[in-house]
């Protein structure tokens, strides 16, 4: 029988990653304590990084939010990795986002949303509704436009 969680996903027709191994020198999660920290996530699809660029530059705002979305997808699946079903997780705590964009571009609040919205229709207000940091860089690892990481709580 499928988890609430997995009917959800299900509903969205989302089907979790499954992760690979990191790409440098850091673990993908860490559990200390009720507490399970997923390092960052980038655009990666079954085929290959998408999202390559900067926002105001060569995506928009809607391009940017699906990259968050894509990240997100990933985040859900790195914690299924680390936790083992998703119905585990109590609370997500915080999600911090970083947008690779233009020195100008001031609406990487908005690209985030695409993150947060997901997670939050995933989980339902009570728990996917959390604390969050959305942050513009020059640049981010693979040239990509959005990396996001999330915090949990696990019961």
């Amino acid at each position: 029988m499928a988890s609430e969680i997995e009917a959800r996903l299900a509903a969205l027709g989302i089907e979790l990653p499954t992760p690979g191994k990191p790409g440098a020198n850091y673990v993908p999660f860490v559990i200390t304590g009720n507490l399970v920290f997923i390092s960052g996530q980038v655009p990666l699809a079954p085929d290959g990084v998408k999202f390559v660029g900067k926002l105001g530059q060569e995506y928009g705002i809607e391009e940017g939010q699906q990259a968050a979305r894509l990240c997100a997808v990933n985040i859900l699946g790195m914690l299924k990795a680390a936790v083992g079903d998703l119905d585990r997780i109590s609370r997500v705590v915080k999600v911090l986002g970083f947008v690779n964009a233009v020195p100008d571009f001031t609406d990487v609040h908005k690209v985030i949303n695409g993150a947060s919205d997901l997670i939050t229709e995933v989980f339902g207000d009570d728990v996917g509704k959390h604390a969050r940091s959305a942050i513009g860089m020059g640049t981010l690892p693979l040239g990509v436009a959005v990396e996001v990481e999330a915090i949990a709580e696990i019961r």
